[in-house]
C-alpha cells in the first residue's frame, strides 16, 4: 500500500463542500495523549532548555508550586500537530498540510509530567485560494481532570491542493 493510501485511511478526507460546513460547527476532539517525563526530557534536549522545573523532578517538587516537573509551554504547543492529525478532517486533494502560524496563544495551566492532554478544535474560518485552503482554528488543549486548559490559541493551517478548486 502506498504512503498516500495509508495516510487516507488514517485521516478522514472530505470534499471542500463538506469542509465548508464545519465553519462555526461542532468541535473536533482528539484522543488523550500522555505527556511523560521522557517526552519532556527529549524536548529539553532538542531545545537546550534544561530549566529544573522541566527536568529535575526532586527539585521541582521541593521548590515549585507544581508538585513536580512540568512540560515546556512550547512542548505543549508543539503537540497540536499530532493532536490535530488525530482529530481533524482534511480537504480531499490535499498534498501537504502546513503550520501557517498563530494569531494568538495564551498559556493558562501547566501540564504536569504524567498528565494526559487532548485537543479541542473548532473551525472558525476558511480562506479558499486557487490551490490552497487556509483554515483558522480556535483550539484548546485540555488537561485530563483539570478545570482550566493548558492553553488556548487561534491556529492557522494551510492545505496545499494537488489541483485548483473548482
Amino acid at each position: 500500500m502506498s504512503q498516500a493510501a495509508e495516510a487516507a485511511i488514517r485521516r478522514r478526507l472530505v470534499p471542500i463542500e463538506t469542509y465548508r460546513g464545519y465553519v462555526d460547527g461542532e468541535a473536533f476532539v482528539s484522543d488523550w495523549l500522555l505527556v511523560d517525563q521522557a517526552m519532556i526530557d527529549t524536548f529539553a534536549d532538542a531545545t537546550h532548555d534544561h530549566q529544573f522545573i522541566h527536568v529535575d523532578p526532586a527539585r521541582a517538587k521541593a521548590e515549585t508550586p507544581f508538585g513536580g516537573t512540568i512540560a515546556h509551554g512550547f512542548l505543549s504547543l508543539s503537540l497540536l500537530s499530532t493532536l490535530a492529525y488525530d482529530a481533524l478532517p482534511g480537504v480531499e486533494g490535499s498534498q501537504i498540510g502546513i503550520n501557517y502560524g498563530f494569531d494568538r496563544v495564551r498559556f493558562m495551566n501547566p501540564v504536569k509530567s504524567g498528565a494526559r492532554v487532548r485537543g479541542r478544535f473548532r473551525l472558525a474560518a476558511i480562506a479558499e485560494r486557487a490551490v490552497s485552503v487556509q483554515s483558522t482554528w480556535d483550539v484548546e488543549v485540555e488537561i485530563e481532570g483539570a478545570v482550566k486548559p493548558a492553553f488556548a490559541a487561534r491556529w492557522l493551517t494551510l492545505a496545499m491542493l494537488a489541483e485548483p478548486l473548482s
